[in-house]
């Protein structure tokens, strides 16, 4: 099956590079290709400068000043440097506090950070969420009545696209007096974000889930009042010592380019987007029935639609229809298919949180692919029915929308 036939409707996993981020980038592989730290000529100075010039372009997306933005490979090395970082300083430090608190929803790599600071001393504390994903306050309150350290609260989920009210948050966190940190991958360029309103003291984007390069991302660090950090890596002290390594300029420039372009065209895109999201509901429960959404319509990215097929497990559905790129959320391995954590969390069973798939639209859907989709997911979940291809549950919902 050639990509001209695939429907991609897997946005949240990645998006594809818009062609402006990639004729903006090129001339910086093949002809301006010097090392940005390359100071003492001309070349190398001109690069440092394209770079900067990106880093105004993601600080301004996030409502920062560009020297709190430090440069790495991606939002995983991002929310590892952040979390880390942040408290191995404060414990270097003689900080007597130790817990670390963040929700059973998170990104594997703030899950696994948080656990890992165990070995150090550390408390770490997973909360539990709403079954519409959201976290209740006053279970964030409690959990800060003993003194901690960092709190890690993502403002879009990468599954369920669920938002979460970060400004409300943070005044709980604030009052504390720990640190909060937000992961921002799946919601910088998708929502209106901005870390001064929501008070954020660290936060983690990536390039390739708004349109730019792969193998690119960003740490905000907030400079007033300073958050300070241990860095992961010994090297050459780029990035003001926090992130070493000679910076990879092409990708940069890409990604500043896909902040300008979301910074102009979000408001609208996001609107469009939203409307085909409604539009492909709306063909799935008229076709299909037995449609059940995961979380709250409202409150969710404009391009998500997490949700399952009364009666058909995920993977015999993704089996079912080769020529449409979709997700289920799952950690698959040869032997075994694990549910979606997060919806477990939501308070799905094992068996209903199987059925769980993860569709997202975005810049490049059109309605005609929305339409051809819908169709072939009808038909296919009819197949899987006739065919009695899922163990029986108990019909539990999650807030179905």
């Amino acid at each position: 099956m050639s990509g001209t036939d695939l429907i991609y409707l897997d946005y949240q996993a990645t998006t594809p590079c818009d062609p402006r981020v990639m004729a903006e980038m090129l001339p910086w592989f093949t002809q301006s290709f010097a090392n940005p730290h390359s100071l003492d000529h001309a070349a190398g100075r001109a690069v440092h400068e394209a770079v900067e010039h990106a880093r105004a372009e993601v600080a301004a997306l996030l409502g920062a000043e560009a020297r709190e933005i430090v440069f790495t490979s991606g939002a995983t090395e991002a929310n590892n440097l952040a979390i880390k970082g942040a408290v191995r300083h404060l414990l270097a430090r003689g900080d007597a506090r130790r817990r670390v608190i963040t929700l059973a929803t998170e990104h594997k790599c703030v899950l696994e950070s948080v656990r890992d600071l165990a070995s150090e001393g550390c408390e770490p504390v997973i909360l539990p969420v709403r079954p519409d994903g959201t976290l209740d306050p006053d279970v964030l309150a409690r959990a800060l009545d003993v003194p901690t350290l960092l709190v890690s609260i993502m403002a879009a989920n990468n599954e369920t696209g669920v938002l979460q009210d970060i400004a409300a948050l943070a005044p709980l966190v604030r009052r504390a007096g720990a640190l909060l940190h937000s992961d921002l991958a799946q919601a910088a360029g998708k929502v209106d974000v901005d870390v001064r309103a929501w008070d954020l003291d660290l936060a983690s984007v990536s390039a390739h889930k708004l349109y730019g390069p792969k193998g690119v991302g960003a740490l905000f660090v907030r400079r007033r009042p300073r958050v300070r950090l241990a860095p992961l890596f010994s090297g050459g002290g780029q990035e003001r010592g926090l992130r070493s390594g000679t910076l990879p300029a092409p990708l940069i420039i890409g990604f500043g380019a896909a902040c300008r372009i979301a910074r102009a065209e979000g408001a609208a895109e996001r609107a469009r987007i939203a409307g085909l999201r409604d539009r492909m509901l709306a063909a799935l429960r008229a076709g299909c029935g037995g449609v059940q959404v995961h979380g709250r319509m409202e409150g969710r990215l404009a391009g998500n639609l997490n949700l399952r097929f009364a009666g058909v497990r995920a993977m015999d559905l993704l089996a079912a229809v080769p020529q449409l790129c979709l997700s289920t959320g799952s950690a698959c391995s040869s032997a075994d298919v694990v549910p979606s954590y997060v919806l477990t969390a939501m308070g799905l069973d094992g068996a209903a949180a199987a059925e769980g798939l993860r569709l997202a639209v975005g810049r490049y859907t059109s309605p005609a692919d929305v339409e051809r989709a819908a169709a072939i997911l009808c038909q296919a979940v009819a197949r899987c029915r006739a065919q009695g291809s899922v163990s029986p549950h108990d019909g539990q919902t999650a807030q179905a929308g």
